[in-house]
């Protein structure tokens, strides 16, 4: 009876053994084929991502906007205003290029006008590349159109003149508010770059209505019927050589006598021939 029992108890203790080595052998399998699937499922989306960035671009923005807003919400509970209202993407919003991506024409233009007019390096260069693509593309020369900046704004891109003009350049906003149409309306004269692009369009068509360079920027000043245009034109001109010196590898002081900034406050005739002629311009 007793030896019945021991082969019982043997055979039993082995059924249990093969019944747990059997289960684990199938835990193993199905652990084995459930990585498989999530490392599948792992390529599936990888593959995914890559194939539509725009999807990953919204599943990035999603994820690092609700990690931002949880750090800054902690930050304003514990008083930390100025991170509170930080804006990491702030620095895309702003006008500014490294000198070092400019060419060395470009380059020594930007390095002299930010000493000339007291303007950060880094914003102007900006301005003088896109005084060269705009520019190529209007065929007009860059150094004539930072030279209207510079008499017309003092590359001030907050400007206003008493009778409407903004911007870098001074356009009158109201005449040419169907050019800022493409950019979002008129708030954009106060775009440095978006002022630039409609500048350009503006003194392109007054040089193309007058016939010539000196001519078109009395069109531009608004004083193409009258006698006098105070000097404009030749003070445009003169800072445009200047430029054009400096361009070409010329030692051209920044420090010698500035033109005269355009008047803050013209004549109504002068204003009223300006508003006029821009009119018909458009």
């Amino acid at each position: 009876m007793t030896a019945r029992f021991l082969s019982l108890a043997r055979q039993s203790g082995a059924a249990t053994s093969l019944f747990v080595k059997d289960i684990g052998q199938g835990l193993l399998v199905v652990s084995h084929n459930t990585l498989a699937l999530l490392g599948l499922a792992v390529v599936a989306v990888m593959l995914t991502f890559v194939s539509q960035p725009e999807l990953r671009h919204q599943l990035e923005s999603k994820a690092f906007g609700w990690l931002n807003a949880r750090q800054e919400a902690r930050a304003e509970a514990e008083g930390n205003t100025l991170y509170a209202s930080t804006e990491p993407d702030a620095v895309s919003r702003a006008t500014a290029s490294n000198p070092r991506d400019l060419n060395r024409q470009q380059a020594a233009v930007a390095q002299w006008l930010s000493r000339r007019y007291k303007v950060a390096p880094e914003p102007v260069s900006r301005l003088v590349q896109e005084a060269w693509v705009s520019g190529q593309r209007a065929h007009v020369e860059p150094t004539l159109i930072l030279a209207v900046m510079a008499i017309e704004s003092g590359f001030n891109p907050f400007a206003q003149s008493p009778v409407g003009a903004q911007g870098l350049m001074q356009v009158m906003t109201r005449v040419h508010d169907d050019k800022y149409e493409a950019f979002g309306g008129t708030f954009a004269a106060f775009d440095p770059v978006t002022n630039v692009r409609v500048g350009v369009q503006v003194l392109k068509e007054c040089i193309q209505r007058a016939g010539g360079i000196e001519e078109g920027l009395r069109y531009y000043v608004g004083a193409a019927n009258l006698t006098d245009d105070a000097g404009y034109a030749s003070r445009v001109l003169a800072e445009a050589e200047q430029m054009k010196a400096v361009a070409a590898g010329r030692n051209v002081s920044p420090f010698a006598p500035r033109p005269a900034p355009q008047p803050a406050a013209p004549t109504p005739v002068v204003a009223d021939e300006r508003v006029a002629l821009l009119h018909d311009i458009r």
